[in-house]
């Protein structure tokens, strides 16, 4: 008997794309090429798609919902933010890189993106509601960032923070979400943000990154609930102490430090067993690790014992 031995990554046959989608997606990514010099970025070619990121196994979001379909609690509680996000203020903007640092700096962004190298990846998004998408994405990968920042033996995790203003962000005015920890923090070990899969995004779409997607420059780790996936991102720290994030700090007994996707670990108040694709409605099994175990999962081997899928 033939036994078929899948990768970690790979999807069983009944959610591979099919070939009127992969033709599709053939499409995309010719007008992304066509497209990909980003306005507010400094680079004179296309962005390569990357090789290894080049079929999530679904088809891609549509942009229009992709853009009108996002958490971002700075700009208020409903996913529908799109317009009032529009309030967000992107030029000038800087990212401080500061704590256990060879030398503390504050980066423009332009600055910046003429220090790294950009790609294209089309990769899964896994919301911790049990929704998911898929999005071509560009950007860099954060170990390049962590390059830059020279960062000391002693640093074992990176702490990521948004902008705090409430002059411009009506979710972070006093009283409309009082009690809400401002700014939005996020953290990573310094083993997760070298690892491949760890993106840092400018732009989607072959476009500048939208505002109500994180502009101008957010993270995204695909093999993690999407509440990891800080956006509109001001400094970053590295730290000796593990950060406490955003989320943790206002629900602990729902939301952890990890946040890795696992199909049999539910959230207190829903099942994580599947997850709705937005587009198409359809209802599909969940991956561990959102499909790219392949990547991140000797990042917690001998780990039984850390509440990894929280």
């Amino acid at each position: 008997m033939h036994v078929i031995h899948r990768r970690a990554w790979e999807l069983p046959e009944h959610l591979v794309t099919a070939e009127h989608v992969f033709f599709n997606r053939r499409k995309f990514m010719a007008a992304a090429a066509a497209s990909a010099f980003l306005p507010g970025v400094a680079h004179a070619n296309a962005v390569p798609l990357n090789p290894k990121f080049q079929d999530a196994g679904r088809p891609v979001t549509s942009e229009e919902t992709n853009t009108n379909y996002n958490n971002f609690y700075e700009f208020g509680s409903s996913k529908r933010i799109s317009s009032i996000a529009e309030s967000l203020v992107t030029k000038p903007w800087s990212l401080t890189i500061d704590g256990e640092v060879e030398a503390p700096q504050t980066l423009d962004i332009d600055d910046l993106m003429k220090q790294v190298t950009l790609e294209q990846r089309i990769v899964r998004h896994r919301c911790v509601e049990a929704w998911s998408m898929v999005v071509p994405w560009t950007g860099f990968p954060l170990s390049q960032l962590v390059a830059i920042a020279r960062p000391k033996a002693d640093a074992k995790y990176l702490r990521l923070e948004t902008f705090n203003n409430p002059d411009m962000a009506p979710g972070q005015k006093p009283g409309f979400f009082s009690s809400y920890p401002w700014p939005y923090v996020e953290g990573l070990t310094m083993a997760e943000a070298m690892n491949e899969l760890a993106f840092m995004v400018t732009g989607a779409y072959g476009k500048d990154l939208p505002k109500s997607m994180g502009a101008p420059i957010r993270l995204h780790t695909p093999w993690k609930y999407g509440f990891k996936s800080i956006k509109s991102v001001v400094r970053l720290s590295f730290t000796r102490e593990r950060p406490v994030s955003f989320w943790e700090q206002l629900g602990p007994q729902e939301y952890g430090f990890w946040a890795n996707v696992n199909p049999d670990v539910s959230h207190p108040r829903w099942s994580q067993a599947s997850e709705e694709v937005l587009d198409s409605g359809e209802r599909v099994p969940t991956l561990l690790f959102n499909g790219y175990g392949e990547f991140v999962a000797d990042l917690y081997k001998d780990m039984q014992n850390e509440p990894l899928w929280m």
